[in-house]
């Protein structure tokens, strides 16, 4: 399997946006993970179009963006046109995940569906067909920083037997508590795209400490 290590950006320093972008892009991370928080889904407020523009123009990297918040079918679209390649939304946000759906095809970018650590996977099965990308939460979502919830690599490993079972080509992303002490383990139980924020922007080196989760 590929893998995938997607910095998040929630950890960056916003004084020097461009500058840590720009070290994301001289790495060998391949994607960009913008976590958008609305202060009602989860109980933090991050950002929104304004500041994606200026990654979207300083990376060349694919950009991955997490939506936590409610009603994402008014947004998704926006989303895309500000730049995003992959928008995920939350199962537990929306009554309308098809139109969500419909809706981030429609406007040309990669579907992903995110589910919160309690959450059961069982839940993705009708959906797995009509997506590209799963995003489990190892962590309550909502704030950096938090630790790896035991049993969530359990998790990973019966989300991709379902997918294995269906044939199908969904990738499986995980976000929350991921460092290089843990990266092997999650790589192992078959997720192929990890997010990892204060383990690369609090590194006294990044670039080496990305290259440490790649090759755990």
């Amino acid at each position: 399997m590929q893998r995938t290590i997607s910095p998040s950006m929630l950890s960056a320093d916003f004084g020097h946006l461009e500058r840590d972008t720009q070290m994301i892009d001289r790495s060998r991370a391949e994607w960009v993970h913008i976590d958008v928080m609305d202060g009602v889904f989860v109980p933090n407020i991050s950002f929104g179009f304004p500041v994606m523009k200026p990654i979207r123009k300083s990376t060349s990297k694919f950009l991955d963006v997490h939506l936590m918040i409610v009603e994402p079918e008014k947004y998704v679209a926006r989303f895309v046109e500000a730049g995003a390649e992959m928008v995920t939304f939350h199962l537990e946000a929306t009554d309308c995940p098809q139109k969500c759906i419909d809706l981030i095809r429609a406007a040309g970018a990669r579907v992903g569906i995110s589910i919160k650590p309690r959450t059961p996977v069982e839940s993705l099965r009708e959906w797995l067909p009509k997506i590209d990308l799963v995003l489990i939460m190892s962590v309550e979502p909502g704030f950096g920083g938090q630790s790896y919830i035991e049993g969530s690599t359990e998790k990973i490993a019966a989300l991709r037997r379902m997918i294995d079972e269906q044939n199908l080509d969904v990738i499986i992303e995980v976000d929350g508590g991921i460092s290089a002490r843990n990266a092997g383990e999650v790589f192992g139980a078959g997720a192929e795209v990890l997010v990892a924020g204060s383990a690369v922007f609090k590194a006294e080196d990044p670039e080496a400490e990305i290259i440490k989760m790649l090759e755990a």
